[in-house]
């Protein structure tokens, strides 16, 4: 028999109205024996329809979904949803008050906590019970990334090159609606872990983003976020209306990109990280894109890094201090 989540929480998921608490997980420390942490959520619900599962924060210095998120909790009127509206916009919430990628508590990255452990650490047990507990109740999943302190990336929504093409259809019919700048097929370096495969392997509808980064947000980047929440919302019925087409509103038309095999450059050198490419521009095979200064050895020239395929730089390492083995940067190709 199947022993229950340590995890509880003190909101019913299928009570209609508004209602804002937590999930608690058991955490006994030096200053509180009988302790927990906290973790927000939030359920929208109203008559019937699909739910939908916003989170962000899943790395706490990533600030985007934290905020366009908490602004929909506060707004959302639950008699202008038909369905439910499940919302954690700190995931990680630990992670979100220490402004680190990974939770001060246990050192655990959440997005590859999952599907958790029911007597793993305080992440690895939220992660147990959002596997048991929440994901099996939506029908569609949003997790809204950008690059933290350590990555900056042109804004973009994102789905995954899937084996069922019927999800992978729905997934992309949801990309689209979403509305971002950029609509990428994206590659993942490490999908192990991710709330992305534990969604996708329960045959639900998943979209992810990576809105900008350096540990900041902008206006556009928020911009993004939050017009591409209610645009899912429409896409799904859970709102009335259809999605606002960015067009309409006089930005640029959402680009359709994918990534190469040879996406991604990695560092096989530490030093000071010289960029010769600014995000959005277009590369060519062997171009250089990057120079890395090696601290040690002056009186040497800096090592060169280059495109591995044509397309545009994406993304890119933001620290100007490198250590071998970091991301430098990802390109993309139009599809």
């Amino acid at each position: 028999m199947t022993k229950p989540s340590k995890v509880s929480c003190n909101v019913d998921l299928a009570k209609a109205g508004k209602q804002v608490g937590f999930l608690a997980a058991p955490h006994s420390r030096n200053d509180s024996g009988w302790g927990s942490a906290r973790f927000p959520l939030a359920v929208i619900r109203n008559g019937s329809g699909p739910t939908v599962f916003f989170t962000g924060g899943n790395h706490g210095d990533e600030y985007e979904g934290p905020i366009a998120l908490t602004r929909l909790i506060q707004n959302l009127d639950p008699a202008r949803v038909q369905g439910s509206v499940i919302v954690m916009p700190y995931l990680n919430a630990p992670a979100v008050a220490a402004g680190a990628r990974l939770s001060p508590i246990d050192g655990v990255n959440m997005n590859r906590a999952f599907p958790g452990e029911r007597d793993g650490t305080v992440t690895r047990m939220i992660a147990d019970y959002l596997t048991r507990h929440v994901l099996p109740r939506a029908d569609v999943v949003c997790d809204i990334h950008s690059g933290g302190k350590t990555m900056y990336f042109s804004p973009f929504g994102a789905i995954h090159d899937l084996d069922d093409k019927a999800l992978m259809k729905r997934a992309q019919e949801a990309l689209v609606a979403f509305d971002p700048p950029i609509a990428l097929i994206l590659r993942e370096l490490d999908a192990e872990g991710m709330i992305d495969s534990e969604v996708e392997g329960k045959g639900k509808v998943f979209v992810t983003t990576e809105l900008g980064g350096g540990g900041t947000t902008t206006r556009a980047t928020l911009d993004v976020a939050e017009h591409g929440i209610m645009n899912l919302l429409k896409h799904f019925g859970v709102l009335e209306g259809k999605p606002v087409r960015r067009a309409s509103r006089g930005l640029a038309p959402s680009r359709m990109m994918t990534m190469p095999d040879a996406a991604y450059v990695i560092a096989d050198h530490g030093g000071l990280l010289e960029m010769l490419v600014d995000i959005d521009q277009a590369v060519r095979e062997g171009q250089e894109i990057a120079r890395i200064y090696q601290v040690d050895r002056p009186g040497e020239a800096p090592v060169v890094y280059r495109a591995s395929c044509d397309g545009v730089l994406l993304g890119r390492a933001h620290p100007c201090l490198i250590k071998p083995g970091d991301f430098l940067a990802m390109v993309a190709q139009q599809a």
